[in-house]
């Protein structure tokens, strides 16, 4: 904070320090700016939720303090996670719909470490490290929905009937 003719003004640095935004609306949809601790997937969600965003499909990238990624055991039916700390996410993409009149996060990645070595797949938590992550959300115009699909037990974006569908 600065003093200047009695007047105390605050400075840039104090003003991102308690800054909540962490979107703005853009031509196609929203731009996120995320910042250290910040919860990716809880974001997103809020997101989705004060926008009532009826679908739509996200890219990004930054820094994360923690990224846990699953791969699908098929025959236990349930992902096996494991844990990535400190890592640049070079690489995000996903898709937001809808299951059970909540928003339903599809996301993958791909992070790097330190070494430059590449790790990624579907991601089940990715929390913001030190910096930032810019994620922009392209909304699309209707509405989609998840539903759970055997024998698999995975939670799959649905399409319109196949009516007319290509």
């Amino acid at each position: 904070m600065l003093l200047l003719g009695g007047l105390l003004i605050k400075s840039a640095s104090a003003q991102s320090d308690t800054c909540k935004q962490r979107y703005v609306k853009t031509p196609t949809g929203y731009l996120m700016v995320l910042r250290e601790g910040d919860n990716v997937f809880a974001e997103i969600e809020k997101l989705a939720v004060r926008e009532k965003v009826p679908a739509a499909s996200f890219f990004g990238l930054g820094f994360a303090g923690s990224a846990i990624f699953g791969f699908y055991d098929f025959n236990k039916k349930k992902f096996n996670p494991k844990e990535f700390k400190r890592v640049e996410m070079g690489s995000l993409t996903g898709s937001i719909a809808w299951s059970e009149g909540r928003p339903s996060l599809h996301m993958h990645g791909v992070a790097t470490d330190e070494k430059f070595q590449a790790f990624g797949g579907h991601l089940l938590s990715l929390a913001v490290g030190t910096g930032s992550m810019e994620i922009t959300v392209m909304v699309h115009d209707q509405k989609r929905e998840r539903k759970v699909e055997q024998p698999l037990n995975a939670n799959v974006l649905q399409l319109p009937s196949c009516e007319g569908a290509r």
